[in-house]
């Protein structure tokens, strides 16, 4: 279904992946691949025109980058689980890769529904690229609040509440 009002809906790049992944690696036929780019922004274009508002993002990694990613996962056991079986044969195709990718930006990059390409060998900048580009996004308006006073606290049946802790089993303050 549709999300409702306020309702946000994130669809990783999975939804995508007949356009890179699938085409370069050969899970699906040429016609699938065209079709999808052909339909693709017609599909978009629907549900912008029920209301939906569609935010894509590209997240450009260097090749320099990439293989240093690739290395320190390789190199470390606890993060070995980040390889995927398509990974390590991907690798070997970096410009078919940049080429899927090319083609999927000319064919669904639309008014509708544009792609926003995000710089990011440096993982926390692009996050909080991607945070603010999200933010400024959205329409919003400033809500008026109310004056809000704490109220002073009541001094009835007023005990020494830190002491009765003293001797219990706190978590170690670590930061």
């Amino acid at each position: 279904h549709f999300p409702a009002a306020g309702e946000v809906v994130i669809f990783d790049r999975s939804w995508y992946n007949r356009a890179g992944v699938e085409h370069v690696m050969g899970f699906c036929s040429k016609h699938q691949y065209e079709s999808f780019l052909e339909d693709c922004p017609d599909f978009e274009k629907y549900v912008t025109d029920a209301g939906g508002k569609i935010v894509k993002f590209w997240l450009e990694v260097s090749d320099g980058e990439q293989a240093k990613r690739f290395e320190a996962r390789i190199q470390d056991p606890l993060r070995q689980w980040k390889l995927s079986p398509m990974d390590l044969p991907s690798r070997s195709q970096w410009y078919e890769y940049s080429r899927a990718r090319d083609r999927m930006l000319e064919a669904t990059d639309t008014k509708h529904a544009p792609w926003y390409l995000v710089r990011s060998d440096d993982k926390r900048r692009a996050r909080l690229n991607i945070i603010a580009h999200i933010l400024d996004q959205i329409p919003r308006k400033k809500v008026k609040r109310e004056k809000i006073e704490l109220p002073e606290r009541s001094l009835k049946g007023a005990y020494d509440d830190q002491k009765a802790l003293v001797g219990r089993r706190f978590v170690e303050e670590r930061y």
